[in-house]
Formats: C-alpha cells, sequence, structure tokens
C-alpha cells in the first residue's frame, strides 16, 4: 500500500492499495472509497484531486445516513436538536463524520481500517468508536464497518455508505441496473419519507440506466442463500458489478446524477441500515448497550 501523507487535497490523506489488478484509492476524510479499478477499468469514479468528495462520494455515513427532519429527533423523554448540514432542505444530513478525517488504525498492501469516534455533541450526546476495514479481493472489494458504544448508556445508531458505481469502458446510459426491492418510499420536496408503496417491477428485473432518474430509498430487499442482497449493474457485453449489502444493512438508497465530475451519468447504491429520519421513525435504529459492537459488511465484485 501506498500512503501519500502530505495534506494537499481538501479529502486529507490519500491511500492507495492494490491486489493483483485491483485498485482502490482511500481518502482519509470521511473515510471515504474514492476510486475502484480492476484491469484499468473504473468500477467506483474518480473526480479531480483538487476538489472536496462530490455529493458525498463514497464517505461513511454515521451514526445515522441520508437524512433527520429539521434535525430534531426524541431520545426518550428528551427532545435533541441536531445542527442543520443540509440548509437548503432544513435537515441535519449524512451523520458526523462526513467531514472527518480518520485516523490510520492499520494498514498492508490490500488492505486499511481507518477509525473515527463520533464524539457527545449537539444534539447527540453520545460516544461511539467506529471503524472501516477496507480489503481487495481477486473480484473486488470487501468493507467492514464496526460501531461501539463507548457511552454510560445505550446510544441509538444506524450507519451507511455512498458509492458511486460504473462499469468504466462502457456507456453508462447502457448500463442495465437491478435493485431487488418491493417497497420504495415515497417522499415530499424535501427528500423526506411520507409513506410506502410497490418498488417498480422493471427495477427488479433491471432496467437501462438511462431511462431512469432515482433518489429513492428501498426496503424489503430480496437476499440470497448466503443472506447478502445483490445489487447489479450489466454492461452489454456481459460484464456484471455486483454490490452486495450483508445482514443488517435493510434499506438502501439508488441516487442517479448527471452533474458527477468527469461522468455523462452516474449512479450511487448506497447500504443503510435505516431510511431516511430513521431517528423519528426508528425503523432500522439500533440501541447499542455501553460496550456493545455493531459489525456491518458489504462490498463490490466485477464478475
Amino acid at each position: 500500500m501506498s500512503v501519500d501523507r502530505a495534506v494537499t487535497s481538501p479529502t486529507g490523506i490519500q491511500l492507495h492499495l492494490r491486489h493483483g489488478t485491483v485498485t482502490a484509492q482511500i481518502a482519509q476524510v470521511g473515510a471515504s472509497l474514492r476510486h475502484l479499478t480492476i484491469d484499468d477499468v473504473d468500477l467506483v469514479p474518480p473526480y479531480p484531486a483538487d476538489r472536496p468528495t462530490p455529493m458525498a462520494s463514497g464517505i461513511v455515513l454515521a451514526p445515522w445516513p441520508n437524512r433527520v427532519r429539521d434535525g430534531v429527533w426524541q431520545d426518550g423523554a428528551d427532545v435533541r436538536q441536531l445542527a442543520i448540514t443540509e440548509p437548503k432542505l432544513n435537515n441535519a444530513s449524512h451523520g458526523l463524520l462526513r467531514f472527518t478525517a480518520y485516523e490510520i488504525a492499520a494498514q498492508d498492501d490490500d488492505a486499511i481500517t481507518l477509525a473515527a469516534a463520533v464524539v457527545p455533541q449537539t444534539g447527540y450526546p453520545y460516544l461511539v468508536e467506529t471503524t472501516v476495514h477496507y480489503a481487495l479481493t481477486d473480484a473486488g472489494i470487501h468493507v467492514t464497518h464496526s460501531l461501539t458504544n463507548r457511552s454510560g448508556e445505550s446510544a441509538p445508531v444506524a450507519l451507511g455508505t455512498h458509492p458511486f458505481v460504473t462499469i468504466g469502458d462502457a456507456d453508462p446510459h447502457d448500463l442495465v441496473l437491478r435493485v431487488p426491492a418491493a417497497t420504495r418510499f415515497d417522499t415530499d420536496e424535501r427528500m423526506l419519507p411520507t409513506g410506502t408503496s410497490p418498488a417498480p417491477e422493471s427495477l427488479r428485473e433491471g432496467v437501462r440506466l438511462g431511462d431512469v432518474a432515482l433518489d429513492t430509498g428501498f426496503t424489503e430487499l430480496s437476499r440470497d442463500a448466503d443472506g447478502r442482497v445483490r445489487h447489479t449493474l450489466t454492461a452489454p457485453d456481459g460484464r456484471r458489478l455486483t454490490l452486495w449489502q450483508g445482514e443488517g444493512f435493510d434499506y438502501v438508497q439508488v441516487y442517479t446524477s448527471t452533474g458527477y465530475p468527469g461522468q455523462e451519468l452516474a449512479v450511487a447504491i448506497e447500504p443503510m441500515t435505516a431510511p431516511a429520519d430513521a431517528f423519528n421513525s426508528g425503523l432500522g435504529v439500533r440501541r447499542l448497550a455501553p460496550g456493545e459492537t455493531w459489525t456491518l459488511e458489504w462490498g463490490i465484485e466485477l464478475g
């Protein structure tokens, strides 16, 4: 593994992994999966080194993913007020570690562990240690997250991640997206849930990426026999990128964009343990006992 310890990028120290023909670049800020390739083909699209992370690309979302309405949530008998980090929609967005420079806890040529603590602060009075372990494999990357409650009382937590994916030498419009979800979340103009409805059958069967525009959360995900949910992007030549999410990741957000740097069309497939506004709905939020650790896994493969 190579490490550029000169902080010349808005995303901090850059960490480069290699395993055979698989390479990855991890950014220190947000512990972001910044780039992933196999045989020099982009699976996670890169962005310019001199700019901050665009559209939350690749970052870890903790201790909640997505949004909290008005930053306000009910914590037992207490009403908490989080800082508003999405002023346009007046929400608290994507947790408390988005702009944190993680510490390098362990490193090897083809794997790295980054660590950061969620410390007690406005609207979240809990101490939660987190790690993310990126390990390259012959087929892609395997990611393991842990959250450990270091508070003296139970701490509410949820987690998500925000990777953009592609098959870089194929026209992104012609990639076929498949998401095995039975239910979608309906949202208002602030992208907050108002209810649920059946997910489109076309998305479960596979839809051409150029024919959809999505910023949608999904649940009731179909798991394979090994317990993993598998979302896929398939190129016209038959190559298939699979983003899988393990037990505990019971939700996914899918977001398409024509504004990602250097990409005519990009898609983020975001494994989440809880949907938008979960600190108010309670959906997917886990209360960790003092000293308890929660471990979660997901990954990207090309076949």
